[in-house]
């Protein structure tokens, strides 16, 4: 990416100006820094206690036995959001839901297995085996560009 920086003395306020021929995820987040949007702030609890989850720590967020789940370095957190709320919470850019009760963070994936007939195994960065459920394996093909 190339930058320019033009010095105006005639120039009452900054202004900038991004040029390019398409919308990528770089230019995404060229203007996400820019406009100075911090990314929300996941809560989850341990106990009796609550900590504030670093989104690039979670490794996925999926739901079980009714509660919903963050699994971090640190261990598992209980969260108190619905899964569909935290897709919209978490960073599009990293974060994908493989299934109706996971979303995974694609910067924490160490590979995805394709040689299972109707569905993808997925293996993250900490040991966890999961699997993209049929009705999303389309979703997750055209993430991966296969």
């Amino acid at each position: 990416m190339k930058i320019e920086v033009k010095i105006d003395p005639s120039c009452g306020e900054p202004k900038i100006l991004l040029i390019t021929n398409k919308m990528t995820d770089e230019v995404s987040g060229v203007l996400k820094k820019l406009s100075g949007e911090a990314p929300p702030v996941i809560a989850g609890f341990r106990g009796d206690t609550l900590e504030i989850l670093e989104q690039q720590d979670i490794f996925r967020v999926f739901a079980s036995a009714g509660k919903v789940i963050a699994e971090t370095p640190r261990g598992d957190f209980l969260l108190r959001q619905r899964l569909y709320e935290l897709e919209e919470r978490l960073d599009k850019s990293a974060f994908v839901r493989i299934s109706n009760s996971e979303i995974i963070n694609l910067k924490k994936v160490r590979g995805f297995d394709l040689s299972f007939t109707g569905t993808i195994c997925v293996t993250l960065s900490n040991g966890t085996v999961t699997y993209v459920s049929r009705r999303y394996v389309t979703k997750i093909k055209q993430v991966l560009g296969i």
